[in-house]
Parts: structure tokens; C-alpha cells; sequence
């Protein structure tokens, strides 16, 4: 624990062999104090010494700013915990061997333990000479007094860099509570992960792994893919890597460095580190055994205990996410294969271009009860050709129960609609208020329920409003009418009340536009001003194909979350019966 500790301190202290101002000033105080050729702030990492503060190293050494240990008195200093003090030190049984005295010319030396606050001794400050040299008191007393002064001076180095990072691990918990939980799918999680850490001090790769019962698969986020991801992008459990490890024990796996990953784990392990350019990583099982979570660095890393406690809080929240994601997606998968045997297919109909739009919300149960549907009547005799049903509609609430309701009333409604000899919107529902009014159908529905009759090369439009946006009808001049007339919405057969159908003719290039309630209303905006907005764009883009108006009609809606579904069919008179209808969406 003391070297961890010492590395860490080393780590928050910020110097390695770079030139420090601060640090130059020291070693120039001790050069002029002492009167001395060469000092040296040195401090001691794992395989070498650095020279944050240096005065009279000749080069290459001055230009390198470090050395390996073989050139070190400094690790003598460390491990004793005490000063060195020699006056030729090739005389002594200790350091006589020293690559340092003969390529740097240490012949005296004078070294003082440079230590942190909690007592770890980081490196030395120390003066030396080329040649033997007795140390006198007031000498080694001022060294002394410089080397308590640079000691304070790293303390409040890494004082500083602990409350700055405290202050990052906060706000990193922070975005990880807030980033990780709007994440929509694996991928997306994966993507905000690595986002959330890109700083130059951060791990360079992020990692997530979820356990299948036979091994490990890796996410991959396709925008920001490594050629090893897709080399080894599933893991058996008795691989020899950290995550496997990682998992088989359920334990927190930290590999510091090269070194350990060699010594600990299989060649393909290494290979794989070293083609992404990594050194060092730690692996965090997720809870319930999930998965594993792994960060990963370029060089050797020092993991200081607030940092493991904060990544492993991380990895909690991630766990969270992807118990969340692994739901929604089964939800989906079910909601997605209910929805595709509701929704209809469009008939291909001589006259008229169909092309229809469901989006489901995207923050409840991704179903709920809204429905579009069309279908063609039997061919009456005396009618040239045959007439073509359109509904749209919406039950009220938002779940699978609404969906089921909704396949319920759209079944009820063709059936209705087939059994009346006239083929009345309005007679059908008012036979739906019936079955409310009987059944255990929920608390009720909206529907536009219409008829299209052909005549010549216009159709003739019947339709019956039972609480449902109004539609909208474009005009060949772009003109943009509200069909507002409308009953009461479905809520089962009340005394006194009638229905009523109401019929328009539609010239060649009219565009009829049903749609449900998610696509016009907003939080905080009227109603009536988005109908007023829709039917605007119905006006600018009701020339364009059907596939592109629709698109321009609901621009936008994905880029937000919905709370409700959205059902849009749109038809278009074209009186010429050429090709079929573009597919429903």
C-alpha cells in the first residue's frame, strides 16, 4: 500500500521529466547555495528516475531530463526513507557499481527525502559534485531548509490537483447519472461512455462487455470502431483476459502496466492491448453479473482509491442502463411485432396514391392505440368501380391494453362498415358507440371514419368525425381546407345523440390528409396552431411524392421524445391509376 500510495502522490503531483519552473528554481537555489556543479529535483517512478528541476546535467542527460534506475541514488533515498550523504561515492560498497559516477560524474553527493503529506518519500532534492567532497553542516543544513520548502511545494501540488479532481469525479458521477440514463439503446450507452471521457488525463478507450452464458460479447459503437473490436469481438469466459477474469471471479481486475498484463494473461490478451495501443486497464464486473466494464490506458497508470470508488459507482450506473435498455428492447421487439400485425397494408387502387406513417411514442411502451387503416368495398352493381374505406383513430390511454382495444375497434369498424347496406361512416360509428356501451372497451376513442366513392376521374368523400382532429384537404392551387365538422367522441351510445356523415367531392390533385393527435400537439402550444402549421406544410410540399410530404410533415418528431404515438395516412387523386402505392412506414 506504501508504494501505491507513493506512485499515487507522484501521479496527483503532476512532474515527470518535463522542466518545471518551480522546480528549476529549487535545484538553482541548491546549486547556488551549495555552490555545486549539478542539482537535482529527482523523483523516483517505477523503472526510472525524472528531473522536474535540473541545474548542470551534461547531455544527452539534460535533454532526456531522466535516467533508468541503474543511474539512480535517489532510489537509495526513497527506500530508506533518509538522507544520503556521501562524500565519494565510489568508495562506498553501496553505490561504487553505479552507472551514475562514471556517465554523469557523480562523485559527491548530498540527497534529502522529498515527501508528501502523508509521509510517502517521493524522490530527493540533491546536490552534487565531480569531485570528493566533504559536506559541511551549515551545507547540509541548508539543503534541509530547501528541501522541506520544495516538499511543501509538492504538497500543495497535490492538494490542489485531489480537490480538483474530487470536484471532477463529482461532476463525472453527476453527467453519469444524467447522460447514462437518457441513453436509448446498447450502442447509444456505449457512445455517451466514451464521451464522457475524453479528457488528455482520462482513460483513452471505454470499453462494455455483457455476458451472454457462454462468454463476453463486446458493444460496438460503428462510429468509433478499433480493428480489434471486430477481431475479437466476442470473449470465451476462460479467456485469458482481465475482463474474463474480471468476470469468472466478479471482482475488480487492475492491470498497471505492460508488465502485468505479460505476466498475468494470455499472448492474444497482449496482442490485442498492444494493437489498440494500451498498457494498463481496470475491469469492473457489472452487478448480477451482467457484464464487464473496462477503462484502459496508453501508458502505466496509478489507480488511486477515489478513483477506483468513483469508476466503480460509474459502472453501477451502467449496470442500471443496460438493465433499462435490455427491457425497453424487449418491449420493443414485442410492441414492434404487435404493431406490424395491426397496422395495415395499403390496397393498390386505381385512381389513387396511398402512403401511410407510423411512428410510436418513445418514452412508454413504444404501442399504444393509435391506428390507420384502408380497405376496399365490394363492388356495388350499379358503381363503375369499387369504393375504398379510410379510418384513423386513437383510443384513449397509452399501453399494450390500448393496442389490443384499439385491434378491437378496428375489427368492429370494418365489420360494421361491411354490414350496413350503405356503407355509411356515420352508421358504422354509431355502431361502435353501441359496442362501448356494452363491452369492456376503456374509457373511449377518437376515429375519423370515410368513404371514397369514384366518380369519373374525382372521387366523391364521405366522412363522419367522432372527436378526432379534423382532416385537411389540399387543392390542386396548394389551397389548404380544415374538415372541421365532427360528432362526439366514442364513449359509448348516449340518449339523443346522432352521427353524421358529411361529403365533399375532390378534384384531380387533391391531397387528403388523416393523421392522429401526436403529430399536431405540443407541450405549451395550441392545438390550433399546430393544425394551422401542418397545414401549411400540407400546402408547401403537397406537390412533392407522398414518401417526401410525409417526411416534411413529421420533421422533427425524432429528434424529440414522443409521448404519444403517431398515425398519418395521406391519398392523393391522381386519375390515372398508374402503379402501385408507396409502402406504409
Amino acid at each position: 500500500m506504501g508504494e501505491l500510495g507513493r506512485l499515487e502522490a507522484l501521479r496527483l503531483a503532476g512532474l515527470t521529466a518535463a522542466a518545471d519552473p518551480g522546480m528549476d528554481r529549487f535545484a538553482r537555489l541548491v546549486s547556488r547555495f551549495l555552490r555545486v556543479p549539478v542539482s537535482l529535483v529527482s523523483l523516483l517512478e517505477t523503472d526510472r528516475q525524472v528531473f522536474p528541476g535540473m541545474v548542470g546535467l551534461h547531455e544527452p542527460w539534460a535533454g532526456r531530463r531522466e535516467t533508468p534506475l541503474s543511474h539512480s541514488f535517489c532510489q537509495h533515498v526513497v527506500l530508506d526513507g533518509r538522507p544520503l550523504i556521501l562524500e565519494d561515492t565510489r568508495v562506498h560498497s553501496r553505490t561504487c557499481a553505479s552507472l551514475a559516477i562514471p556517465d554523469l560524474q557523480v562523485i559527491a553527493y548530498a540527497g534529502m527525502p522529498l515527501t508528501d503529506a502523508d509521509g510517502h518519500v517521493m524522490g530527493s532534492l540533491c546536490a552534487i559534485d565531480h569531485v570528493p567532497r566533504k559536506w559541511t553542516e551549515d551545507e547540509l543544513q541548508d539543503l534541509g531548509d530547501l528541501t522541506a520548502a520544495c516538499s511543501v511545494e509538492l504538497r500543495l501540488r497535490i492538494a490542489t490537483e485531489r480537490i480538483r479532481q474530487d470536484r471532477d469525479h463529482a461532476g463525472l458521477l453527476l453527467r453519469a447519472s444524467v447522460e447514462l440514463g437518457h441513453s436509448h439503446d446498447l450502442t447509444d450507452l456505449t457512445r455517451r461512455l466514451r464521451r464522457m471521457f475524453d479528457g488528455p488525463s482520462d482513460p483513452s478507450f471505454v470499453g462494455l462487455l455483457l455476458a451472454d452464458g457462454q462468454g463476453l460479447w463486446r458493444v460496438i459503437d460503428p462510429d468509433d470502431v478499433k480493428p480489434v473490436e471486430t477481431a475479437i469481438d466476442r470473449l470465451d469466459l476462460d479467456a485469458g483476459f482481465p475482463s474474463t477474469q474480471a468476470m469468472r471471479e466478479q471482482r475488480t481486475v487492475f492491470v498497471p502496466g505492460h508488465d502485468a498484463l505479460v505476466a498475468g494473461f494470455s499472448p492474444e490478451a497482449v496482442a490485442g492491448y498492444d494493437a489498440l495501443g494500451l498498457r494498463s486497464a481496470l475491469c469492473v464486473p457489472l452487478p448480477r453479473s451482467r457484464g464487464v466494464l473496462m477503462w484502459c490506458w496508453p501508458g502505466r497508470h496509478v489507480l488511486g482509491v477515489t478513483e477506483e470508488a468513483v469508476l466503480t459507482a460509474v459502472a453501477g450506473y451502467v449496470s442500471q442502463a443496460v438493465d433499462r435498455t435490455l427491457f425497453v428492447e424487449t418491449r420493443l421487439s414485442t410492441a414492434e411485432q404487435l404493431q406490424a400485425a395491426m397496422l395495415t397494408d395499403l390496397p393498390t387502387v386505381p385512381g389513387l396514391d396511398m402512403s401511410a406513417l407510423y411512428m410510436p411514442a418513445t418514452d412508454q411502451d413504444m404501442v399504444g392505440g393509435d391506428w390507420y387503416d384502408a380497405y376496399l368495398l365490394p363492388r356495388l352493381p350499379a358503381a363503375p368501380r369499387r369504393a375504398l374505406m379510410l379510418s384513423i383513430g386513437d383510443i384513449i390511454g397509452h399501453d399494450v391494453q390500448a393496442a389490443a382495444v384499439m385491434g378491437q375497434v378496428r375489427s368492429m369498424l370494418r365489420q360494421a362498415t361491411l354490414g350496413h347496406p350503405a356503407h355509411s361512416p356515420a352508421a358504422a360509428l354509431d355502431a361502435i358507440d353501441s359496442a362501448f356501451d356494452v363491452l369492456p372497451l376503456g374509457p373511449g376513442a377518437t376515429a375519423v371514419h370515410a368513404r371514397l366513392d369514384p366518380d369519373g376521374d374525382r372521387w366523391c368523400l364521405t366522412w363522419s368525425n367522432a372527436g378526432h382532429p379534423p382532416p385537411l384537404l389540399r387543392t390542386p392551387d396548394g389551397r389548404v381546407s380544415v374538415l372541421d365538422e365532427h360528432d362526439l367522441l366514442l364513449l359509448g351510445a348516449a340518449d339523443g345523440l346522432v352521427r353524421h356523415d358529411h361529403e365533399l367531392r375532390l378534384p384531380l390533385g387533391s391531397v387528403l390528409l388523416l393523421y392522429t393527435d401526436g403529430l399536431v400537439e405540443r407541450r405549451d402550444t395550441d392545438i390550433d396552431a399546430s393544425i394551422g402549421r401542418t397545414a401549411s406544410t400540407l400546402s408547401a410540399h403537397g406537390d412533392e411524392p407522398l414518401p417526401q410530404l410525409l417526411e416534411a410533415l413529421s420533421h422533427g418528431l425524432a429528434d424529440a421524445p414522443q409521448r404519444d404515438d403517431v398515425a398519418v395516412l395521406v391519398v392523393r387523386v391522381t386519375g390515372d391509376g398508374n402503379g402501385p402505392p408507396a409502402p406504409a412506414r
